[in-house]
Parts: structure tokens; sequence; C-alpha cells
């Protein structure tokens, strides 16, 4: 028997769980109950709307007829046919997202339970499975039927949403966020496998970069490889292992004796080809092969890619300057400028088809570092295969956010099994920079004010770096995003969400943030109304101040019921700006898109410049991961707002850049984000003229800033001013506006398409 693909078509049941229902498989077929086709990898959802029972989720207002089906029993049921039983080895069965609550039946036999929808699943099978003809039945329980039947201690609860979040292991997000729809979903949302487990198998297999040393013909790294095979010999001596690497014309490789089925081989790579993040050199990976022999057999081989870096996290937990959050690769400060990374899909058995288009997006807009908000699933292999391949720094959350959740030793244990599983499963990618334990924990116990010795949180302090700690001792684990000690404030650590009042994105708050390291920080930009007509209906596209805008924006309405609506928001944001807010769909989405640009590259310019006492900015966000009204620069439908282009620019690893006014004057400054010092010719420009105010040539020196001069300027006074520089042959550009709100749109839409037309044009299409 070969490996099984049981993707494809299924049969799926569903009926709502009351008294009475059925509860076995053969019960609901004697009851009558029809099937529908299902698709696996898949979500209810999508099989739902397919067989005509419901309207899409996405459109309107259709998400609240989905809010049923959350109480709703699901049988997923495929037959498949296996020619011959395995011999040699044992038939699994590989289950790698069930969606949540689960159990398991092949020929009727049960195989096991699942109770995380962010890990994978197996069972050994080969004692049920039959030559010829089989079915496996995969019944998931009504996700609010299993919560509500959850005892939670008072202090768990689940932040801005409802308290079923910490009583399920399901994504965060789809219990309602203000970037995703509460749609809880059901299903088997990654792949079903049958497979054969060999009796003689390599387990487990680390490899990490424990030092790299510049020497004086390049570089050299030690290589740690731990390693564990298991083997069915009664008498398991004679063994050997290899670990055989290259990287073009490097080359190592290594072979000793097997003193136990655990064990470690260190060894010295010379002439070491290295793995540097994006803009500060080659993201090189070499193919490394572990190899098992047995009286000098080859019994059995893994392959990996590996990166050869070394990776220094600089922290110290003190108020404003006294306080550091900085990374260094290979002993070099890297200045990190990427974007939070939020669901692909809110339904996740699509995100594998929009992965691609996804990861082009963080390539073209030049990011070197991809925080994976906690928030979300976890991402799999082919996501950091290509954060490998393209020099991006993975910033990790495990999937804790925004809540209390129970400290007890029945939760407790599944997140070790849950944040054991990821961590083996990902810890050989050299991009991954840095593991965290949630995401805005510590700042929503702060924000509880409880005594300080109630906010302990044995989760984040106790659990995750122990097993950090067993699975991957040789990267950096951060408590929570951002971690808030005891002795200090939200607004007093080096690493800092820099959400604040939303108000004008040069106010106080933004000017004069304390952080190092922003890892959140956005601002509302409307999505092309060509866009919203796919998602709102046309009676509702304007304006604004209706329930299908408000579904598509603030977790289906509840905050909105508040007072809080990211619509009116963004309008008052407009309003800053410009002084009055549109009265058209048209020139709303203009005005909010050029309102949102501007911001999201001051705040990534606001870093640049005060390079090395800003060390890096994660911006909110790339993607929509369903159609909304949000901080993304890219909607549901791939389509850019102004803020891609503008971000595309300024995160140049050589960028000319003009700073906030002071003492009548705004420097120009060209920062490098590099290892290379360059030449640069450059000239600024004013944007209505033409005239050239300031030029020059100057060296750029390696991974710095340097002033090359200044332009005294009355304040308020409004004017464009147009950056240009030139470096190898290539002309690039950016630009600044000067002055105070309000600006003219009529005015600003001009710059924006003098902006437009600058080195490296681009479309803007709304």
């Amino acid at each position: 028997m070969d490996a099984i693909d049981l993707n494809g078509s299924w049969q799926l049941y569903g009926y709502l769980e009351e008294p009475g229902a059925p509860t076995t498989l053969q019960e609901l077929r004697q009851r009558g109950i029809e099937p529908i086709e299902a698709r696996v990898p898949g979500n209810v959802e999508l099989d739902l709307v397919r067989a005509g029972l419901e309207q899409d989720p996405f459109y309107g207002e259709n998400l609240y007829a989905f809010e049923k089906y959350n109480y709703y029993s699901w049988w997923y049921v495929r037959r498949f046919t296996v020619d011959a039983l395995p011999q040699d080895g044992r038939a699994c069965l590989w289950l790698r997202g069930v969606d949540a609550y689960a159990e398991v039946y092949l020929n009727q036999i049960k195989l096991g339970e699942t109770d995380d929808a962010f890990i994978e699943f197996e069972w050994d099978c080969q004692d049920v499975l039959r030559q010829g003809e089989n079915e496996l039945a995969v019944h998931i329980r009504g996700a609010m039927n299993v919560a509500r039947r959850a005892e939670l201690p008072i202090l768990a609860r689940g932040g801005e949403q409802t308290d079923e979040l910490v009583a399920l292991r399901k994504p965060p997000h789809c219990f309602g966020w203000d970037i995703a729809p509460r749609l809880l979903s059901a299903g088997l949302w990654r792949g079903v496998e049958l497979y054969i487990k060999r009796p003689c198998r390599i387990e487990q297999l680390y490899l990490a970069t424990k030092r790299v040393r510049r020497t004086a013909g390049g570089y050299e790294a030690e290589l740690l490889c731990r390693y564990r095979f298991v083997t069915d010999d009664a008498l398991p001596l004679g063994y050997e292992v290899a670990l055989i690497g290259q990287c073009g014309d490097s080359v190592f490789q290594l072979r000793q004796p097997a003193g136990f089925q655990s064990g470690e081989i260190q060894l010295r790579v010379e002439n070491a080809k290295l793995w540097w993040p994006k803009g500060y050199g080659r993201a090189a990976l070499y193919r490394v092969r572990f190899q098992l022999f047995r009286q000098g057999e080859l019994v059995c081989e893994r392959s990996e890619r590996i990166g050869l870096r070394e990776i220094t996290l600089e922290r110290s937990y003190l108020p404003g300057d006294a306080g550091q959050f900085r990374v260094l690769v290979n002993h070099e400060p890297v200045l990190l400028k990427g974007c939070n990374h939020v669901p692909l899909d809110a339904l996740h058995s699509r995100d594998a088809q929009r992965l691609a288009q996804a990861h082009a997006l963080f390539e073209e807009a030049g990011c070197n570092v991809l925080r994976c908000w906690g928030g979300n699933v976890y991402e799999d292999h082919r996501f950091f295969d290509l954060c490998d391949e393209r020099g991006m720094l993975v910033w990790q959350d495990f999937a804790l956010a925004c809540a209390s959740y129970p400290q007890d030793d029945r939760f407790a244990a599944v997140m070790e099994r849950e944040a054991a599983s990821v961590v083996r499963k990902l810890r050989n990618h050299p991009s991954l920079l840095l593991w965290a334990g949630d995401n805005e924990v510590d700042e929503g116990f702060c924000g509880y004010n409880f005594p300080k010795e109630n906010r302990y949180n044995r989760i984040s302090r106790e659990l995750l770096p122990r097993v950090v700690r067993d699975h991957d001792p040789m990267r950096p684990y951060v408590a929570s995003s951002p971690y808030i000690p005891e002795n200090l404030e939200r607004y007093q650590v080096p690493e800092q969400h820099n959400w604040g009042p939303r108000d004008y994105f040069k106010g106080d708050f933004y000017k004069h943030s304390s952080a190092h390291f922003i890892s959140e920080i956005g601002y509302h930009g409307c999505p092309a109304p060509s866009s919203l007509a796919k998602f709102l209906p046309k009676d509702q596209l304007w304006p604004f101040d209706n329930s299908a805008w408000d579904t598509h924006c603030t977790e289906n309405l509840r905050r909105a019921r508040r007072g809080y609506s990211r619509n009116r928001l963004m309008a008052e944001q407009v309003q800053i700006l410009f002084g009055s807010q549109p009265q058209s769909l048209e020139r709303f989405a203009q005005l909010s898109q050029i309102s949102q640009a501007e911001a999201k590259k001051f705040f990534i310019e606001m870093v640049r410049l005060k390079k090395w006492r800003r060390t890096g900015v994660i911006w909110w966000n790339m993607l929509d991961g369903w159609p909304q009204i949000s901080d993304a620069v890219v909607d549901y439908y791939f389509t850019k707002k102004l803020a891609f282009h503008y971000i595309r620019r300024v995160q140049r690893p050589i960028c000319l850049m003009m700073d906030e006014q002071e003492n009548w004057s705004h420097a120009l400054v060209l920062g490098n984000d590099s290892l290379e010092s360059k030449s640069v010719a450059y000239r600024v420009e004013d944007g209505d003229s033409g005239q050239v105010l300031l030029s020059g040539e100057a060296l750029s020196p390696a991974n710095e800033n340097l002033t090359l001069g200044s332009l005294r300027l009355l304040a308020g006074q409004q004017r464009l001013f147009v950056l240009r520089w030139t470096v190898d042959g290539t002309d690039y550009a950016n630009h600044y506006i000067s002055g105070f709100p309000p600006f003219d749109e009529e005015t600003m839409l001009r710059w924006v398409e003098r902006i437009r037309a600058l080195p490296e044009p681009f479309d803007w299409a709304l």
C-alpha cells in the first residue's frame, strides 16, 4: 500500500444538536437525513453555499444566517479502497487540521478524538483497516455546545469577544474581531492522508546554528544537530548517522556512530554561506540530508532546507531610552520593516490558494519581517519556505490573543501539547525569528486593573518558555507582545503596540511614542468602490452609516452598539486631514486612502529617521482575510490601496526622507538599511514648480543614516517636496508633504498624480 490521499469529494451530514438527535452515523442514516457533497480541505459554510442551502457569508449581511450552525453536529464521510495492507510498517491516518472537536471512526471503530483546530492528529489504524472498501467518518460536534459545557474560572474571559474564545482551541479571530467576522465554522480545513509508518524511521531532527564567526576569507558557522530515531530491532547496535549539506560550492558532511537512538552532531562549516534578511544580503539555503545506516546499509533518510545564521535579541525592560529591543543577525543590527500577518481567509481551507499571491505582496513591498499574529492559525510549511527563500524573518505568536485564558491544569495540558507540536514542526526554518507567548494578553491583564500579584500568567511565564527551551533552545522567546513586566506600564516598555487615540497620524501620541520597537501600528483606509460593490448591496453602498457597512467592520455590530464604529472613525480621520467629510463614495474612498497612505508612510519613516533609537516597525496590516473596511493596504480581492505603493517606496533599503520640522527646518536624511556603502546622487524638488531646492552626491554609509542638509520653511506652509536619488544607475523617489491640516482636496489629488508618476510609477485603482 502506498500513501492514499483522502482529499476531494466527501459526504457531509448536518443537523441541530437537540434532545433526541442522532448520535451515530448509522442512526442518522436510518432517520433518512440526506447528505450534501463536501470538499476536503474545506469548511461547512462553503459546502452549504455550493449546495444552494445558504448564500455567500461574505456578502452583505448573509453572515448572520450562519450563526445557528454553531450548534450543529457535522459528519464527514468518505469511502475508499485499499488494494493491499502494508506488510513493512503500520498504516496511520493523518488529519492535518480538524476544526475542531471531533470523534474519528474507521469502519465504525473509533480511532480517537480531536480537541484543537491548530494541530495535526494521527492514529495507528493498521488493525482496523481492511483490504478492499473502507469507510472513514469524522463527527464534528457543535462548537458552542462544547463551549457552554466547559467549566471556566471567573478570571477567564474573552476580552472584546465573548467567553467561548477561552473555552475552545479555535482561531481567536473566528469569535468576531475588528478585522474578522464572527464565523466559528467547522470542517476538515487541511488535508487528510493514509500513510505507512515504517518500523525504522527518524522521529525528530533539530538543526540550529550555534554561532557564526567572521574569518579572513568570509564566515565560519557551528551547526548543531539533535536527532532521535526509532527501530524495532531487538538488538539496536551497529547504527551510524550522517549529516550532509550543500549550498552551491559550500559543502559539509560528517558520519559517526549512533551510540543510542537519540544523539547529537556538532560540526564546523568553513567558508559558510550565511542566511541574511532581505536588504542585508542573500538568504542562502543549504539542502541537508540526515541519513541513518545499519551495518553500513542506508535504512532511512530525511531532508531539510536550512539557513546558517545567528540571531540575537538584545532587550532590556527599562522605561524610555534606558530600554532596548533590537535584533542582530550574524552580529549585525538589523532595522526591521514589515507587516503583521493576519488570516489569509476567514475560512481557512482557502488559505493555501491565497498564499502565493499574498506572499508576493510581502516581497513587492520590501518586507524583511512578518509578524504572525496570535489571533490566527499557525501557517503551514509553504509559508515559511517562502520566507526562508525571500529573507523575511518571522515573528511567531502562539495562538492566544486579547483574552484572560484559564490557568488550570486542563488548559495548561492542552496548550503544552499544542505548543510542542507547533514548535517541533516549524523550528528548522531559518526565517523563524522568535516565539512570542501571545498577543496583548499582558495588556489585557493590565487593563483589568487587577492587583499585580493576580496578573501572573502561568501559560506565558512558565509553560510556553519551557516548551521553547525543550524543543527549540537556540531561539529567543518573548512572553507576550507586548511584554509588560510588573514594574512597568503599557507605554513604558521598549516593544509596543502603538494604537492610541487613532486621531491625526502626526498627533502627539504618534510623534512622541517612547517605543524602541513598534510591533503594531495602523490607520484606516477605505477599499476601492469597485471592491465594495462586490460585497455590499447596491442600495447600501452609500452613505456608509448602515448595517451592511457595520457588519464588515466591527465584530458583527457588537462594538458598534457600544458606540464604536470603524467607519465613523475613518470618516473623522478624513475630516482631520481635509476639513470636511466627502459627500460621495468615490471621493470618500480617494481621500481615505490618501489619509491612510500618508499615515503608514509617516509611521515607517519615523522609525527609519530615529535609527537606532528605534529598531523596527511591523505595521498593521497587508491583506484582508474577508471583505471589510480596515487598516489593510490591500483588500480581500487583492486590489492595492494607495498606501501599498507609498510603503513599497519607503521600505527600500536606501531611501531619501525628510524629517519633521525642528527650529524652522526639515532635515534631509539618507537612510541605508543594508551592509553596503553606496554612492548616491540626490536632489529635492518643489512638487509644483519642479525647482531644485537641494542636490548633491554622498556616500551612504552601510547600515546608518546620513543627514545631507535641511530646508528652511515657515511652519504650517503646505507644500509637496519630491525626493529623488540614484543608486547603481537606478532612479528612485519618495515625497514629503509639509504643513498642517486641513488640506485642499483638489490640491492633494493633483499632488497624488505627481507622486504616482515618479520613478517606479503605479496605477491607483478605484
